[in-house]
């Protein structure tokens, strides 16, 4: 059921228009799409997360603030004197956006600050550092059968997984949780010790290989798409060419039998 809230609606404000728009950069395809819905959308409302909470929609509509969240779609933190202040915008459903701008200290962001620092994910690229603790962090090449090029990125600094579009250029946020139990079932992991602690998969992220992860994903995009993928993934072209040194020494050893 959809309800009415009061108040609204209303145009985004200088500075909330500025703040989404430095989380969908205007040259990466995947981010302009949602910059240019954004640009036709006003404030339907109030979510229900409250205070710093809307939702964004076509003018005359009723904001659905009944529905389960959708995923996060974009994510920036802008670091402050006063606390951080986190700027979440959610994935697009039934023509309404859900974007959440709260402070760290309070849900109301103050009118005034001083920034010392701000990242996204946004603008991340193959190669770059982590975003948000500066180091550098695994990253997994996939190709698809058509050649589509896909980086899966995973930080053990600030625990943190995501999954670069070489077509889109647009990083998706990955739930640690759901990717680490598609390892374990693909590993065949039954200790409950580290089936069920998601924060194994970064203190043991060594014990994987690139195939392991990237198989792991393939099946979680299959529940949950991030990205679309047409067939197999195949994990970084290094890793394939020791695999295929292995299999010919598999071969030879049966030869010789």
């Amino acid at each position: 059921m959809k309800r009415k809230n009061s108040q609204y609606p209303r145009q985004l404000t200088p500075r909330e228009r500025e703040w989404l728009e430095w989380i969908l950069p205007s040259n990466r395809t995947g981010y302009r799409q949602y910059r240019e819905l954004i640009d036709k959308m006003t404030v339907l409302g109030e979510g229900r997360r409250g205070k710093g909470d809307m939702i964004l929609g076509i003018s005359g509509d009723v904001p659905d603030t009944d529905s389960p969240l959708p995923p996060v779609f974009s994510y920036g933190v802008i670091e402050t004197d006063l606390g951080q202040i986190t700027i979440t915008l959610r994935e697009i459903v039934s023509d309404q956006i859900g974007v959440e701008i709260v402070g760290q200290r309070t849900e109301e962001v103050p009118e005034e600050f001083e920034e010392s620092r701000r990242w996204t994910y946004s603008t991340w690229n193959p190669g770059n550092v982590c975003p948000q603790c500066q180091r550098a962090a695994r990253e997994i090449p996939m190709y698809t059968q058509e050649n589509k090029h896909f980086v899966l990125v995973l930080c053990s600094g600030d625990r943190r997984l995501w999954v670069y579009d070489g077509e889109t250029q647009a990083n998706h946020l990955i739930p640690v949780t759901n990717l680490h139990n598609e390892l374990m079932m693909h590993k065949k992991i039954r200790d409950p010790n580290i089936a069920l602690d998601s924060k194994r998969l970064f203190t043991d992220l060594a014990k994987y290989t690139d195939a392991d992860l990237s198989y792991a994903f393939l099946t979680y995009n299959k529940l949950k798409t991030k990205v679309e993928v047409r067939g197999a993934l195949i994990a970084s072209r290094k890793e394939n060419a020791t695999f295929g040194q292995k299999l010919k020494r598999i071969f030879s050893i049966e030869k010789q039998r």
